[in-house]
């Protein structure tokens, strides 16, 4: 077992949502993934994300603590949810809905992977 410390400024990637998932904009992420797990299942860092909307279908499980900007998760059953800075919540695997950034979104987040 060990500790790891989240503080080494990661390599930042950048990539989007698939491009049959996009519902409107043209969002751009950037990710910061400052810890992997040995196994390659367990994730830790930031996201950011510029305006857009995109179809989501979680099979991990995800802790977000918005850091700033504007999103609206909404499940596929209508639900919404409009998270903002300070804002800390969970998606468990089989959420499906869409995500849209409507002021870039800064995250952080940690992923288990099943």
């Amino acid at each position: 077992m060990s500790l790891t410390l989240l503080t080494d400024p990661a390599e930042p990637e950048t990539g989007g949502p698939a491009p049959d998932r996009i519902l409107s904009g043209s969002p751009v992420f950037t990710t910061w993934n400052q810890y992997e797990s040995p196994d390659g299942k367990r994730f830790a860092g930031v996201w950011r994300c510029t305006p857009g909307a995109w179809r989501i279908v979680y099979d991990e499980w995800e802790y977000c603590e918005i850091l700033d900007g504007v999103s609206t998760i909404t499940h596929a059953d209508g639900r919404r949810w409009t998270v903002r800075a300070g804002d800390r919540f969970t998606l468990e695997p089989g959420f499906e809905g869409v995500w849209e950034v409507t002021e870039t979104t800064t995250k952080r987040y940690v992923v288990i992977l099943p």
